[in-house]
């Protein structure tokens, strides 16, 4: 087996991070029902998971009713102060199968509408 591409997040049964190679960040999944918010299936080995649904992870504007009070979002921020690292607003929407993402062409990043494996813990 190869190394780990999805890890249990610990003190938090049912939750699963995964580094995505889109958004230079890690997502995060629940696999327990019980806990709140959506739940997806896991299964394959840690090194080739296969998640379902789809996985759609979105910020800043992108989020329905996520817009600041004051209206502004981080594109305003990064508009106003460039070269910050600060978050970003996007659309992160993939399918993960045997140990690929599938990126699916409503994403906001280069690898839009693009499979390529997820990329070791």
């Amino acid at each position: 087996m190869s190394e780990p591409v999805i890890l249990p997040i610990s003190n938090t049964p049912g939750y699963y991070v995964f580094r995505c190679p889109g958004c230079n960040e890690s997502h995060r999944i629940n696999t327990n029902p019980h806990n709140p918010g959506a739940c997806w299936s896991l299964s394959g080995p840690p090194d080739r998971p296969t998640i379902s649904p789809s996985v759609l992870v979105r910020s800043g504007h992108y989020v329905p009713g996520g817009t600041a009070k004051d209206g502004r979002c981080w594109c305003d921020y990064h508009r106003e102060n460039p070269g910050s690292n600060a978050p970003t607003c996007y659309v992160c929407h993939s399918f993960v199968r045997d140990g690929q993402i599938e990126f699916l062409h409503d994403c906001t990043h280069a690898l839009a509408g693009q499979t390529v494996p997820l990329p070791a813990l």
